[in-house]
């Protein structure tokens, strides 16, 4: 990253505050632009009746640590939710050094940023599943991850099962 997130702008906003607050911002405004925009180009035979399933539905293997890997994901994430608005359904399935976004100490570095946007994201639908082999292995309980993520047994048998349910597979 070329600028520190200490850096101050001329009106004293903490440069990382701002990154964070434009994400938020981005997050929520592209989902309601698109259910605005999915209103009008969906007709009544799109749309699912009560209780039935999405139409569309995908599963993304979430496995690194890495910052530009987990924003690159992210953005992904809140694209195909701007585009398939309600009709899709979207699960992240965190294991290995990725499970560390669903930490509410992460062991492993990571960003506020990040935090706020997986949090935003759930709020909008979209499952985080942790893998309990993973959880394990860094010796946490339920109670050290935040309280949206569903644990998991295996994160590859999770990413097994949902695409034997029809979920398309997505991985970095």
């Amino acid at each position: 990253m070329s600028e520190r997130d200490d850096d101050s702008s001329d009106s004293g906003i903490d440069l990382s505050k701002r990154r964070w607050v434009a994400g938020l911002g981005v997050v929520g405004a592209a989902v309601v632009v698109a259910k605005l925009g999915n209103a009008a180009e969906t007709t009544a035979a799109d749309l699912p009746f009560p209780g039935e399933g999405a139409a569309h539905k995908v599963v993304y293997q979430f496995n690194k640590i890495d910052k530009d890997y987990q924003e690159h994901v992210l953005f992904s994430v809140g694209a195909v939710l701007r585009h398939y608005g309600d009709n899709v359904k979207i699960v992240i399935s965190c294991f290995g050094p990725g499970i560390h976004i669903l930490g509410k100490k992460p062991k492993r570095p990571v960003s506020k940023e990040i935090q706020s946007r997986v949090s935003s994201l759930s709020q909008y639908g979209v499952e985080f599943h942790a893998c309990g082999n993973t959880m394990k292995s860094l010796q946490w309980v339920a109670s050290d991850i935040v309280p949206f993520a569903k644990i998991i047994e295996v994160g590859a048998i999770d990413l097994l099962v949902l695409q034997e349910q029809g979920y398309s597979y997505v991985s970095w």
